[in-house]
């Protein structure tokens, strides 16, 4: 069973900095894409950021610039590195991987709370 978990969430004041980590475990076969989700209270998931296995990346217009996906193939660890962060990046972050060996299936983690205010 995949298992996705989520950590470097937290309170920072704007213009800050935070550096999510996302290890996902248990994985049979191989991840074809990782993703970063938000969702804000009151509003819809939404996608931040992404990276395939082949390291194309995709950010959402409102992170780019400010925000950095990457990964480690070693542990099967995905990251997002944020900076000059905006009362508005507040938001649960969740991360997503789709894996499999032939027949691929998606997987979340728990979410991770990222708050930024003064």
């Amino acid at each position: 069973q995949v298992q996705l978990v989520e950590s470097g969430g937290g309170l920072v004041q704007p213009g800050g900095s935070l550096r999510l980590s996302c290890a996902a475990s248990g994985v049979r076969g191989s991840i074809r894409i990782m993703t970063w989700y938000r969702q804000a209270p009151g509003k819809e998931r939404e996608l931040v950021a992404s990276i395939t296995r082949g390291e194309t990346t995709n950010y959402a217009d409102s992170v780019k610039g400010r925000f950095t996906i990457s990964k480690d193939n070693t542990n099967n660890t995905v990251y997002l590195q944020m900076n000059s962060l905006k009362p508005e990046d507040t938001a649960v972050y969740y991360c997503y991987a789709e894996a499999g060996v032939i027949i691929t299936r998606d997987y979340w983690g728990q979410g991770t709370q990222v708050t930024v205010s003064s």
